[in-house]
């Protein structure tokens, strides 16, 4: 069984920043791609940024230059920097990892973690 495990959310003023980090644990052969995600109140779960196993790494128009991606093999961990911090930002932020186990490659979500983003 694989397990996913967020922390680092919160409350901050506009313009502040936050780091999420999300641990990847159990049979784990190895992971490929890790992501964030977020869902606002009414709305639907959106791609924020994605990494690959090598690095390569994709964001939403709506972070670009606000929020990285930076990832740790060693520890099967992907962080979330988010700096400028807007209020649009507010949602329930989820990790994803596709994970292979043996052969085979799945999909994992964490739990969520909120992130608020208010004066």
């Amino acid at each position: 069984q694989v397990q996913l495990v967020e922390s680092g959310g919160g409350l901050v003023q506009p313009g502040g920043s936050l780091r999420l980090s999300c641990a990847a644990s159990g049979s784990i052969f190895s992971i490929n791609g890790m992501g964030w995600y977020r869902q606002a109140p009414g709305k639907q779960r959106e791609l924020v940024a994605a990494i690959s196993r090598g690095g390569s790494t994709n964001y939403a128009t709506s972070v670009k230059g606000r929020f990285t991606i930076p990832r740790d093999n060693a520890k099967n961990t992907v962080y979330l920097q988010m700096n400028s911090l807007k209020p649009e930002d507010t949602a329930i932020y989820y990790c994803n990892a596709l994970v292979v186990l043996t052969i085979h490659e799945y999909s994992y979500w964490g739990q969520g973690t909120q992130v608020t983003v208010s004066s």
